[in-house]
């Protein structure tokens, strides 16, 4: 049962899928040689049996004439005929009759066909013919004679076509050797470049060591591939790099919070071994001390929050779509109030449409609202402005406290930072991190200015998305007033 021929495709086209660069580039070369070679020795052997045809052909038909000249002297009859030599030419004579004359010893030729019995009778010109006798094909060519004809012919020899093959066969597989030989020295020198690329590559694999660069050699296509594996390496360096500082200063930020933690959990937990939690501990030092540790419990949940959110880099599921973003400034701003009671709103948004991800813009403002709230007094609320400014969205927060020293603003968008200032204030300085990370995101870029009532001014700016002429939803300010 014979296969289908699409199984038998695929199997091959699978094969060859499985052989290496060199392999491949091996066969095609030794292929192409094939190719080129058998082409040419074909037009080489057609155009050889064509010179032999017409060598040939302009011998007979010089013999003949010689011959016809003279049988026209002598007569048809009595032109003498020298005996056959035992090779070469062969003659006869056509008589008006039809009979034929033959030198003695001759091999027997072929027929007179028709036509040459035509050109014997004078109503056709000369002819050309091939034809087959018992062992060997002849070429025979009739001229018209006095009242009859005369015919040379000579045996079609086709030695020096087979020869001239056979000699063509022989140096066609030494070629094609050669050409196999030529191809996968010249894979081998093509891909070393590849293989020393593919040697690096496994021993960063192998040893981990990021540091490693593979030099810059060849060209064209060589040189891009060695590039861009480098600048993956210099990629795979930074990440490492940003992955062990955010290791480090997570472990220096978690030791003093989980250090006081553990060290007010163990007093409890020894007061109340002894028994003596209630004598040791009234009532009041009882109550700050469990403010306390929710305090730096909730403290700890913010930091592991902001850690894991920091930690994710750019890579987030949450889709992109159109959206208000005074909606999102709105709800970040009752949030925040909702999270500390004691701080006051003031809003001042208009509606302007931005492409970006809910959750992250609604975190990047929630963050600075509360970064705001840590600074602004108790009688001066955060004022925080949203407006369309040429084709950005423009969101303003700012508060009335004593503002960020010159020295530190460089630095105040740093994972971890925090000025000396606000070391006594809750929060880890991951706040205006993420927030910077958020923008960036999303294209936009924030910056930190002093406000008018010489606080810290906050100003993020963000690509507004078309308009769609659905109008302004906010208008004017909107408190949020402490509980």
């Amino acid at each position: 049962m014979s296969r289908p021929a699409g199984q038998g495709s695929r199997r091959l086209t699978r094969w060859w899928r499985r052989r290496s660069l060199r392999t491949r580039l091996t066969v095609i070369a030794a292929t192409a040689i094939a190719v080129s070679v058998f082409v040419t020795f074909q037009v080489a052997g057609e155009l050889l049996e064509w010179e032999l045809q017409e060598a040939a052909e302009d011998q007979l038909r010089a013999d003949s004439r010689v011959l016809a000249t003279n049988a026209e002297r002598a007569g048809l009859a009595q032109v003498p005929l020298p005996p056959y030599p035992g090779s070469g030419l062969l003659a006869r004579v056509i008589l008006p009759d039809g009979s034929i004359r033959t030198p003695a010893g001759q091999p027997e030729l072929p027929p007179v066909s028709e036509h040459a019995g035509r050109v014997a009778q004078g109503t056709s010109a000369d002819l050309m013919e091939s034809g087959d006798g018992y062992d060997d094909g002849h070429l025979v060519y009739t001229l018209r004679a006095g009242d009859g004809a005369v015919q040379v012919a000579r045996v079609v020899d086709d030695s020096p076509i087979d020869q001239f093959g056979l000699s063509m066969l022989l140096i066609g597989l030494l070629c094609v050797v050669g050409g196999a030989l030529v191809g996968r020295t010249v894979a081998r020198t093509g891909l070393a470049p590849i293989d020393r690329l593919t040697a690096a590559a496994v021993r960063v694999a192998h040893t981990r060591d990021l540091d490693a660069h593979i030099p810059d050699e060849g060209g064209g296509e060589i040189r891009r591939l060695i590039q861009a594996i480098n600048d993956m390496l210099a990629a795979l360096r930074d990440s490492r790099r940003a992955q062990r500082l955010l290791v480090e200063d997570a472990d220096h930020e978690l030791r003093t919070p989980l250090t006081s933690l553990r060290l007010n959990v163990e007093l409890l937990i020894r007061l109340d071994r002894r028994g003596t939690l209630d004598s040791a501990l009234p009532a009041e030092s009882r109550t700050r001390l469990l403010d306390d540790l929710g305090a730096q419990v909730a403290e700890l949940s913010t930091l592991a929050a902001e850690l894991t959110d920091l930690a994710r880099g750019d890579v987030s599921d949450e889709s992109t779509e159109v959206l208000d973003l005074a909606d999102v400034v709105v709800t970040a701003a009752t949030r925040a109030r909702s999270r500390v009671p004691d701080i006051e709103v003031a809003l001042d948004v208009t509606s302007v449409r931005v492409s970006g991800r809910p959750a992250g813009l609604h975190r990047a403002v929630l963050n600075l609202i509360d970064n705001a709230g840590k600074w602004s007094p108790a009688d001066q609320p955060v004022q925080v402005r949203l407006r369309a400014e040429g084709t950005s969205a423009v969101l303003e927060v700012d508060d009335a406290g004593p503002g960020i020293d010159a020295d530190d603003v460089p630095r105040v968008f740093d994972r971890f930072y925090r000025a000396d200032s606000a070391r006594a204030l809750p929060g880890s300085g991951l706040g205006l991190s993420i927030v910077q990370r958020v923008v960036d995101a999303h294209g936009g870029r924030v910056a930190v200015a002093r406000s008018a009532r010489g606080g810290a001014l906050l100003r993020v700016d963000l690509p507004a998305a078309a308009r769609d002429g659905s109008g302004e939803k906010y208008r004017g300010t909107t408190s949020l007033p402490r509980k």
